[in-house]
């Protein structure tokens, strides 16, 4: 039971109890295959962060390493994310040219992983719920041209004093000013990586076209000397494995970066928990969203003690896990091995990677950040809808705000707010019986009631909660004196609060001061307790309130023999009836009505 217990909550042993020998060959692949692509992605996020490249490396090697171990995907790569280095760097632009610049960052990466285990710990796996879908559309799309714009002056080979501290729209005045100052040797190589990612991805998705794209380049930084014609290189990597160091905590430096970790917290999660999801649709695992907060927490804890900086799932490393047949989270584990062996071995090779190649990597996942596909839903869905709207502000806030943090919660307020303005319409339909074919009693929708009529049936349906209340209200209010008996289905309202149930108790009373009859059809047990409690039933007569039965129509049918005896059709002949009169004597034909808009 105990080891039960620790299995939950640590992943890993579970897998090591469970792993097969055939899992050894798909592991090893897949972890290949990431490392391959991630090297060239680790060191240009690291340059979005506004950090040395190695540091990318380093959060490459821990973050998927103890983020596979601890988390609740088997095939979820963690590690540097365009997003989350594009929040880091907003959140740091201020504190980059300060003395204990990288000590804030490390401390910041701890407070990521904090918040995120906090999130775990008390079940707030439905938190990412508040950060809509169109929220994170346009915060990529936003992302996706503040990164590309980003890498300008490095692509044109432009030295900008003090940039790390500029705002992207600085960086392009500055660079629209000085356009003379470009160097051709840069933008060329940068053009040429460009060119052999795009060319790669459209022979085959599998090849590395990042890392061919910033290899090929080598060759001719060395065979034509450009490093000594302005082409500037990424410079030396140290050939060692993360070094371990305490964070330094500061209660001045937590209330500097606490902000910006707590974006970074919640997106960190938001990524990675979709990327989860999305993956277990095809693998049909179970994703634990409380226990990947953890697991990125862990990962985000333990990676602060090792100089990287905060990190989180990355889609298109996970995709090509998932792709290339992983098995299990070793193959995570072992892409994180994979990467510090690189960097032991091979990093004095890196100091020959030209600056602009990694611009041009850049460039190029900026601009596939931008999802044209899903933005182009979201404005056939409707231009100047909710979604869209929600989706176009936050873009446009990504861009011209110099606080990411600040765009990504007000996304989040303006869908909150859209929603609320959404939903605080009550769902309402007006129907009359009429006669159909074949003496069946249909039910017509109209918009709204011209003349008096003597049967009408309002349709609620949805959540009438306190928001809806006001135009529940007006829209009852406006039809008291247009008709003779009203029938009020409920049959599909879900929920109802004590507020919704107010405006209907002032629309029955008003019904009877104006001389007519209300009823009450398709109340289910729980609505029926509740309109005993609130004294409904008592205010119209328990002989006025159908429950929802189990016969199709049965509910209704009761309400227009109730409404029967209330219009007193059972006086006189059939020639001083009136219409609504003789259409209910033959109520025995709705149990057979073929209409969609006929209810219990």
């Amino acid at each position: 039971m105990a080891s039960f217990a620790i299995s939950k909550y640590v992943p890993i042993i579970e897998t090591i109890r469970t792993y097969k020998k055939e899992y050894i060959r798909k592991d090893l692949v897949a972890a290949l295959t990431v490392t391959v692509v991630g090297i060239p992605q680790y060191m240009a996020y690291a340059l979005i962060a506004g950090v040395n490249p190695v540091y990318g490396l380093y959060t490459g090697i821990i973050a998927a390493i103890m983020g596979s171990a601890f988390g609740s995907s088997n095939q979820l790569i963690t590690g540097p994310t365009n997003a989350i280095c594009l929040l880091t760097a907003s959140a740091m632009i201020r504190y980059m040219g300060l003395p204990n610049a990288y000590q804030m960052l490390f401390l910041m990466t701890f407070l990521v992983g904090v918040l995120q285990m906090i999130y775990g710990a008390i079940k707030l796996g439905k938190v990412i719920d508040f950060v809509s879908h169109t929220v994170l559309i346009g915060f990529t799309a936003g992302a996706g041209i503040l990164i590309a714009l980003g890498q300008f002056n490095t692509i044109l080979g432009m030295s900008i004093k003090n940039s790390a501290a500029m705002s992207t729209m600085e960086k392009m005045y500055y660079i629209g000013t000085h356009i003379s100052q470009t160097n051709y040797y840069s933008l060329g190589l940068g053009i040429m990586t460009m060119a052999i990612i795009i060319i790669c991805k459209k022979i085959s998705k599998n090849l590395p076209g990042a890392l061919i794209g910033i290899t090929v380049p080598i060759f001719f930084i060395i065979m034509f000397a450009l490093d000594k014609k302005g082409v500037k290189l990424t410079g030396t990597i140290p050939s060692s494995l993360p070094p371990f160091q305490m964070v330094q905590f500061s209660l001045e430096n937590l209330k500097n970066i606490a902000s910006g970790a707590f974006a970074i917290s919640i997106i960190g999660l938001v990524e990675a928990i979709s990327i989860s999801k999305a993956i277990s649709t095809n693998t049909r695992q179970k994703i634990d969203s409380n226990q990947e907060f953890i697991g990125q927490g862990i990962a985000n804890i333990i990676a602060s003690f090792f100089q990287c900086f905060p990190s989180s799932g990355s889609f298109s490393r996970s995709a090509i896990n998932y792709v290339n047949g992983a098995a299990s989270r070793f193959s995570g584990i072992l892409s994180g091995v994979f990467v510090a062996i690189v960097l032991l071995f091979f990093a004095p090779y890196a100091k020959f990677i030209p600056s602009p190649c990694l611009a041009g990597v850049l460039i190029v996942t900026g601009y596939n950040l931008i999802d044209k596909k899903e933005i182009k839903k979201v404005v056939r869905a409707g231009a100047f809808s909710s979604d869209s709207i929600a989706m176009w502000v936050t873009a446009f806030l990504v861009i011209v705000l110099l606080n990411l943090d600040y765009a990504i919660y007000a996304g989040v307020a303006l869908s909150i707010v859209l929603y609320l303005k959404d939903t605080n319409k009550a769902p309402l339909k007006l129907l009359i019986p009429s006669q159909g074919k074949d003496s069946q009693i249909i039910e017509k929708e109209i918009e709204d009631v011209k003349e008096m009529v003597d049967v009408l049936i309002i349709q609620l349906e949805g959540n009438l909660y306190f928001g809806a209340a006001s135009d529940l209200g007006e829209k009852l209010e406006s039809i008291v004196n247009k008709s003779k008996v009203f029938i009020l289905r409920m049959k599909y309202v879900t929920t109802i609060d004590l507020t919704s149930l107010s405006a209907l108790k002032v629309f029955i009373r008003n019904v009877k001061e104006a001389g007519g009859v209300l009823i009450i059809s398709g109340v289910k047990p729980d609505l029926d307790l509740m309109l005993k409690k609130s004294n409904v039933e008592s205010d119209i007569g328990s002989d006025n309130i159908f429950l929802s039965e189990n016969e199709i129509f049965a509910s209704t049918t009761n309400a227009l023999e109730r409404a029967r005896a209330a219009l007193k059709c059972e006086i006189g002949d059939n020639a001083m009836k009136s219409a609504a009169c003789n259409l209910i004597d033959s109520v025995s034909a709705f149990k057979g009505a073929k209409t969609s808009s006929l209810s219990k």
